[in-house]
């Protein structure tokens, strides 16, 4: 009796192991396919930039400003907004040194694109095309690109690079390094 008694314990002991195995090897199937969709983050946000790209010059002069925001992320609007109106005789414009001492712990200054345009430093184009959009770098939430937009029937290229973030499920532009061109 007692040697039953071994035998039903010994096998109600194997049961569990075979049941701890089992849910673990189901906690290890899912964390893998957890982890795959977010491989392919950086050629989501890379397609969602291009797109966004696209849109934004296609959207007509009335509604850029509209489009710039939404793409954005709200310090980045706010930052190019002073950029582009550096020196400018506008009620809110910084001078340049008002504008560095302004945001020069969160951004580039020196890259900001400062008395140009959002994207490109022209003020007219004709047909915008995303030529490059190559991924740099990336972090969790945060991809960096090397991007070119030209111009073809103006004969304009603006190589510049887009920070790229994931936020609330949502890709947004947090930052666009733009040299200023210098003109002969």
């Amino acid at each position: 009796m007692i040697a039953s008694l071994f035998l039903i314990i010994g096998c109600k002991e194997e049961k569990k192991e075979a049941v701890v195995n089992q849910s673990e090897t189901e906690v290890k199937e899912n964390v893998v396919q957890e982890t795959k969709p977010q491989a392919n983050e950086s050629e989501e946000a890379k397609k969602w930039l291009e797109k966004s790209i696209e849109a934004y010059f296609n959207s007509g002069l009335s509604n850029l400003d509209n489009n710039m925001q939404k793409m954005t992320t709200d310090d980045y609007y706010d930052y190019k907004g002073d950029a582009m109106n550096v020196d400018m005789d506008l009620d809110g414009s910084l001078t340049e040194k008002e504008f560095n001492d302004k945001w020069k712990g969160k951004f580039d200054t020196k890259k900001a694109g400062v008395g140009i345009g959002f994207l490109i430093s022209g003020q007219d184009w004709d047909k915008i095309q995303t030529t490059k959009c190559q991924l740099i770098s990336e972090n969790t939430n945060d991809f960096l690109f090397d991007v070119v937009l030209t111009d073809k029937s103006m004969k304009e290229v603006y190589p510049i690079k887009i920070k790229v973030i994931k936020e609330n499920g949502s890709f947004l532009i947090a930052d666009v390094l733009q040299d200023v061109p210098e003109f002969n």
